[in-house]
């Protein structure tokens, strides 16, 4: 099969992904992301399909409150960014993005004082301004409100904080798992767990 064909595929199994976590069933759309992601990787997708799948998991992962390993991914992404010193305003945004993340999650899980400093450097790298829960959080923060995982949510609603939104799913794209298995692509036994 060729690449076009693979890349429809992938894309097609992540979208099904996007309108399961719609309906708020994540361990089902974590299966769909990381079989796309599967596929991705194996079939050498540009790294714009990995990064987009990666964010569609741990935007599951943070609506499922499993903070913990959503921590683990931002302090590792964070220093393989920091170890490859690119400077590009898509880089710092990108860095900033994932320091943002850890931020929020810490904040979430009661860990203000590194909350607060994942955030501000969240900032310092991205710049002022070009994350806007950020800023809010931060400016919250200061002021001493209480700052909980509802409120935090509100805001990332609010600047379309998440990738997987209404407006942006493919409901025609979207195929399932036995669409996949009929072109031979999909192995449930394969898929990653949890």
């Amino acid at each position: 099969m060729n690449a076009s064909t693979t890349h429809t595929m992938h894309l097609s199994i992540a979208e099904k992904g996007k309108l399961k976590a719609l309906k708020g069933n994540h361990k089902e759309a974590l299966k769909y992301y990381r079989e796309a992601l599967r596929l991705a990787v194996s079939s050498r997708a540009p790294e714009i399909f990995f990064r987009h799948y990666t964010q569609c998991v741990l935007e599951s992962l943070e609506l499922t409150g499993s903070y913990d390993e959503i921590i683990e991914y931002c302090i590792n992404a964070d220093a393989h960014y920091a170890s490859l010193n690119l400077n590009s305003s898509i880089h710092r945004r990108d860095r900033g993005s994932i320091l943002e993340r850890q931020g929020l999650v810490q904040l979430k899980k009661g860990d203000i004082d590194n909350a607060r400093l994942a955030l501000q450097q969240a900032r310092e790298i991205a710049g002022e301004k070009v994350l806007p829960v950020t800023e809010e959080v931060l400016n919250w923060l200061k002021r001493g409100f209480s700052v909980d995982a509802s409120r935090i949510l509100g805001s990332q609603r609010k600047h379309h904080y998440f990738v997987v939104r209404a407006e942006q799913v493919s409901r025609e794209r979207a195929k399932s798992f036995s669409t996949a298995k009929h072109t031979g692509f999909f192995d449930p036994s394969q898929v990653l767990s949890g």
